[in-house]
């Protein structure tokens, strides 16, 4: 009897012991969630950052659809962000242009990759 109660307490602990800290892949990187205060760097630094790419989404068949996330809000190939359209979707930049003058915006990295490379 001694030994089903200890099983059973041992089996009521697993789900304890069982949970880790996975990351939450949907959960956007720690440098834009801190406060702008807290943000240091080259791509941070001065009072206008401009428009931030947070993910992007291409269909595998070719003339399929492109999509963008940029600063929250999904926008397709020829949409309209800020005043800008989006005319280029690539695996991980996506290119506005605003009359004649072109900007490039870079995915946002998670910092996850590098903490993977040896």
């Amino acid at each position: 009897m001694r030994t089903i109660l200890a099983v059973l307490a041992a089996l009521a602990a697993m789900p304890v012991l069982a949970q880790t800290a996975l990351p939450d892949p949907t959960r956007p990187p720690p440098e834009v969630l801190a406060p702008q205060t807290e943000r240091s760097g080259p791509a941070m630094a001065g009072p206008a950052a401009g428009p931030q790419l947070q993910s992007v989404l291409m269909a595998r068949r070719p003339g399929g659809r492109k999509l963008a996330v940029i600063d929250g809000a999904i926008v397709p190939l020829g949409g309209r962000v800020g005043g800008a359209v989006l005319v280029e979707v690539r695996e991980s930049a996506v290119v506005l242009q605003r009359g004649k003058q072109k900007q490039v915006l870079k995915l946002v990295s998670s910092g996850q990759d590098k903490a993977r490379q040896p």
